[in-house]
C-alpha cells in the first residue's frame, strides 16, 4: 500500500458524497438557486447579532421549516435583539412581544371580543399573537392556562376565540425565552408544550473581541435602528418550498429514526423522543443543509442538530440527574448524545468488509 492509512482510506463524508451522487435525482436544468436569499437573510441578521452564526442559522432553520424556538439563557445575551432583527430583515413582517407575568391572561395573548356600543355588535381585537415573529419573553412566568393558549397558535397556525378560528400571519415564528437562573415564581413548561418547540438553544456570551465591537457599535445608537429588510415574504416562502427538494438518502433517513428510537433505550433517559422528534430532526436537517448551500443532507448535519432538536424532548432519570448534578444540563445531555451515537452509529461503509 502506497502512503499511510490516513491518505488511502476515504473519510466517511467522502463516502457519503459518493452515495448522494449515485442516488440523488438530478435537478431540473432550469432550476434556480435559492440559497442567495438565505445568505442575504443570515448576513443581515449578523450585522446586529455579532459572533453567533450557528445560532442565527438555527433560528432561521426553524422559520423556514415551520418550527418554533425556545431560547434558554441568562439575561443580556441578545435574545430579544435576535427576534427583532429577524423580523426587520423580512420586508413587511411584523414583530410583537409578550412579557409573561403570573397575572397574564390567555386573552392578553390571543385577543378578545369587545362589545361596540355604536354598532351593537362584538368586535374582535387581535392580540400580540397576530404577528409574523412573536417573542414570548420568560414564558415560564406565565400560568399554565396562558402557556396552553400558545399551543394552538404554534401547532395549528391559528387561534380560536369565542368559537371562531382565525388564521395567523404567514410566515409565522414563535421565539420563547426562559431565564435558567431565576426560577422563583415560575411555572415549568410541561413536556407536551416543550415537544411543540422544534429547537431549544442558548446564545451565550460573546467572545471578548466581539463584546468590544458590540460596545463600539452602540456608542451612537443601536445597529438595529438602521437595519433594513434583506428578503421578502415571497423569498421565505420560496425557501420553505425548496426544503422539499433537499435530498435525504434512505440510508440517512433510517439512521435518523434509529437515533430517535435509541433515545428511548439509552441509559439515563426515562422518556425518549417521540415520533415528532424524528419528523422535526429530518425536516430541520433539510433546512440546515439548504441554508449552507447544499441540496442534500449529510450525517454531520444530523449530529450537529441532535441536541438542539432532541435535547429538550428527553426526560432524564433522577439517578442520572443526581450523578451529573455538578456538570450542568448541557454536559449531561452531551453524554446522552454520545451514548445514543454508540447505540445508533452514523451510516458508513464497511472498510474492512
Amino acid at each position: 500500500m502506497v502512503g499511510g492509512a490516513a491518505e488511502q482510506e476515504p473519510r466517511p463524508y467522502t463516502f457519503w458524497l459518493t452515495v448522494v451522487q449515485a442516488r440523488r435525482p438530478e435537478p431540473p436544468e432550469d432550476a434556480e438557486p435559492v440559497s442567495e436569499p438565505a445568505r442575504r437573510l443570515l448576513t443581515n441578521i449578523e450585522r446586529v447579532v455579532v459572533g453567533k452564526p450557528d445560532e442565527i442559522a438555527l433560528v432561521v432553520s426553524a422559520l423556514i421549516s415551520g418550527g418554533h424556538v425556545l431560547l434558554e439563557d441568562v439575561p443580556g445575551t441578545a435574545k430579544t435583539i435576535l427576534a427583532r432583527s429577524l423580523a426587520q430583515s423580512i420586508e413587511g413582517a411584523t414583530f410583537s412581544r409578550v412579557q409573561c407575568t403570573p397575572d397574564l391572561q390567555p386573552t392578553d395573548v390571543t385577543g378578545l371580543s369587545i362589545f361596540n356600543q355604536k354598532t351593537r355588535e362584538f368586535e374582535f381585537r387581535p392580540g400580540p399573537v397576530f404577528a409574523n415573529v412573536l417573542l414570548v419573553d420568560e414564558v415560564n412566568r406565565a400560568m399554565p392556562r396562558t402557556q396552553s393558549a400558545l399551543l394552538e397558535a404554534m401547532a395549528e397556525r391559528q387561534v380560536t376565540v369565542d368559537g371562531t378560528s382565525r388564521p395567523l400571519p404567514d410566515p409565522y415564528l414563535v421565539i420563547a425565552t426562559e431565564n435558567p437562573i431565576d426560577q422563583e415564581g415560575t411555572y415549568p413548561l410541561p413536556e407536551a408544550q416543550l415537544d411543540r418547540f422544534a429547537l431549544q438553544m442558548g446564545l451565550g456570551y460573546p467572545q471578548e473581541d466581539e463584546e468590544i465591537s458590540i460596545v463600539r457599535a452602540q456608542r451612537r445608537g443601536h445597529p438595529l435602528d438602521e437595519l433594513e429588510p434583506a428578503v421578502s415574504g415571497d423569498d421565505i416562502r420560496a425557501l420553505r418550498g425548496a426544503i422539499e427538494d433537499v435530498y435525504v438518502d434512505d440510508l440517512l433517513l433510517r439512521w435518523i429514526v434509529e437515533l430517535v428510537r435509541a433515545t428511548r433505550d439509552v441509559e439515563g433517559v426515562s422518556v425518549g423522543a417521540s415520533v415528532r422528534g424524528s419528523l422535526t430532526l429530518e425536516r430541520t436537517a433539510r433546512a440546515w443543509a439548504l441554508l449552507h448551500g447544499r441540496t442534500h443532507v449529510a450525517p454531520d448535519d444530523v449530529e450537529f442538530l441532535f441536541l438542539p432538536v432532541l435535547g429538550h424532548r428527553l426526560l432524564l432519570t433522577a439517578s442520572y440527574l443526581a450523578e451529573t448534578r455538578a456538570l450542568g444540563r448541557e454536559e449531561a445531555l452531551g453524554r446522552i448524545r454520545a451514548r445514543t451515537l454508540e447505540l445508533a452509529p452514523p451510516p458508513g461503509p464497511d472498510w474492512d468488509g
